[in-house]
């Protein structure tokens, strides 16, 4: 059995990238002291949505565009019951996945193994018959080249701008932050409607370019994966895209491995992904000192204004 090296790489920058989308929204998310759990509800609301603008409108942008509206539809009430109506952030999150989840499939009732368009690719055909580098790096769609930028911007922003350090000063002390005139609720609100268009996003991604198809549950888990990779980052954006594609690569690896048939249960290489991944969590939250260290400091506690 020979895996080409190229082409794995390759895919599991395709198969990371809605993960990595989701996980690097969810990071900005909890800088500013908000823990949503619903980002897996957001993914499959963005995918479905995604699907759907692409299959009857035939623009792959207007399916993004579309995906990121889904996603940031299911934050605005997680916003909401969170920030206005302080409601519990765990249950809030968890009811979010579960309504999103029955919603996508509803909407998504018919559109099964419908076509939709294809997503072009930015580089020219010469660039991306460079053996080795063309395809690595210049055979990819228009919107992994975006998704790498997202994390570059929100690494810029929380550590090069006052935004993010007005983000970060939230997260850290939501009380300090309102007594020094920040605009707590505002603040997370945003926060949040990013990180549900990032989730969108992601889910369009997976149904429009990477699957080119819709089915039921088809995000598999890829949202609670996307909690763990901003623990495994250490809510640090650059780490969350290396634990993203440290997940892709084995996903993508599992899949060579069973058209190989070799001689592993189907079920237990389906489940190496989330294995490896729960392994190296486990290894990363043993040192719970440093673990206390880089998690925000209000990181799910309510805010109630004094004034």
């Amino acid at each position: 059995m020979i895996i080409d090296p190229v082409t794995l790489i390759v895919a599991l920058i395709t198969v990371a990238t809605p993960v990595l989308l989701a996980a690097i929204g969810e990071l900005v998310v909890e800088k500013s002291g908000v823990l949503n759990l619903g980002v897996e509800g957001m993914m499959i609301m963005g995918a479905v949505c995604g699907f759907i603008t692409a299959q009857q409108t035939g623009s792959v942008a207007l399916a993004f565009a579309a995906g990121m509206g889904g996603g940031m539809a299911l934050a605005l009430v997680f916003a909401v019951l969170t920030q206005v109506l302080m409601a519990n952030q765990v249950a809030s999150g968890l009811a979010l996945t579960l309504f999103g989840l029955g919603l996508a499939a509803l909407l998504g009732a018919g559109y099964s193994g419908l076509p939709v368009p294809s997503v072009t690719r930015p580089f020219p055909e010469a660039l991306r018959d460079i053996p080795v580098a063309g395809p690595i790096l210049f055979s990819h769609s228009i919107l992994i080249y975006i998704a790498i930028g997202i994390v570059a911007a929100v690494w810029y922003v929380l550590t090069r701008t006052r935004i993010g350090l007005v983000i970060r000063a939230v997260g850290e002390n939501h009380d300090a932050a309102h007594a020094l005139g920040y605009k707590v609720v505002r603040i997370r609100f945003a926060t949040i409607l990013f990180g549900g268009a990032c989730a969108g996003l992601g889910g369009a991604f997976l149904s429009v370019v990477r699957v080119q198809n819709w089915f039921d549950g088809m995000t598999a888990g890829a949202g609670w994966i996307a909690l763990a990779l901003v623990v495994f980052a250490s809510w640090k954006p650059w780490r969350v895209l290396l634990g993203a594609w440290l997940f892709g690569g084995i996903a993508a690896l599992q899949l060579r491995l069973q058209a190989a048939d070799v001689g592993v249960p189907v079920a237990l290489l389906d489940a190496s992904p989330y294995i490896v991944t729960i392994v190296v969590l486990v290894i990363i939250s043993s040192d719970r000192r440093r673990a206390a260290l880089n998690a925000p400091a209000a990181l799910g506690r309510v805010f109630h204004a004094s004034s």
